[in-house]
């Protein structure tokens, strides 16, 4: 019955933290997939049913505040799309077992970029 209840919990302390600008889409993967034993693409497939609602309100308040650029958005629709495509197609004919260690270096060092840089900035 309450086997929901650490997945929501998880679902919704990410969802405060990417509110504050920390990420909060990287830290449910890490969640899921180290702590709720979720495979890595159905995670991925998760965290990407959470990220798409979440970044159509944020357009939407983006554009009603002003800060769209409409010609910069216009330009970057097509060759974003055409490009996202072509690294999910690119991405399912390979072996994924190949960027599980470079990812999680990436995930280390861009924590680590941001630790320093806040703790210089300040």
């Amino acid at each position: 019955m309450t086997g929901w209840l650490l997945p929501f919990l998880f679902g919704a302390a990410a969802g405060v933290l990417s509110a504050w600008g920390i990420g909060g889409g990287t830290l449910l993967l890490l969640c899921m997939t180290l702590l709720l034993g979720v495979d890595q693409a159905e995670a991925q497939g998760i965290n990407l049913l959470f990220f798409l609602p979440t970044a159509g309100v944020s357009l939407l308040f983006h554009k009603k505040n002003g800060y769209l650029d409409k010609g910069v958005a216009k330009a970057a629709i097509l060759p974003g799309t055409l490009c996202a495509l072509a690294a999910a197609l690119f991405s399912s004919l390979i072996d994924r077992d190949i960027f599980r260690k470079p990812f999680g270096v990436f995930l280390l060092l861009a924590s680590a970029s941001i630790l320093l840089d806040k703790r210089v900035s300040q």
